[in-house]
């Protein structure tokens, strides 16, 4: 199913994105990985992927931002988004899931199979295949 889709991983940590390029990977994604928002949103609107992993605190530009942004633009707003970040409060999972109506969510550290399953069960949303 995974064959050739598209991710856009945005993180400000070099070492997440390897970790998810590297999961990923090995199920025949295309990851690319963009360094904090404001590279985050060029790589959106430039790969136009099947699937963003945006993570949201960083330096220059955090998560939220960048998701108003894509939502905002007509060629993005329909790419699903899964938001992931190290604050694991359940007030925000549920506030941005919610209100955001983000596609789902990963609080960090998360194991190589919650990634996986989490971005197979919103991309299977996405396609009626």
């Amino acid at each position: 199913m995974a064959n050739g889709k598209h991710v856009v991983c945005i993180e400000d940590e070099p070492e997440m994105i390897d970790l998810v390029k590297l999961i990923l990977g090995r199920k025949g994604f295309q990851v690319v990985g963009a360094m904090g928002g404001r590279e985050g949103l060029e790589a959106i609107l430039r790969e136009k992927p099947d699937l963003v992993l945006l993570d949201l605190m960083m330096p220059d530009m955090d998560g939220w931002e960048v998701y108003q942004k894509m939502k905002a633009e007509e060629s993005t707003k329909a790419i699903p988004v899964i938001v992931v970040t190290a604050k694991a409060q359940s007030i925000d999972k549920v506030l941005g899931l919610h209100i955001a109506k983000v596609d789902d969510y990963i609080t960090k550290p998360f194991g190589p199979q919650e990634l996986l399953e989490s971005v197979e069960k919103v991309l299977a949303r996405q396609s009626p295949s």
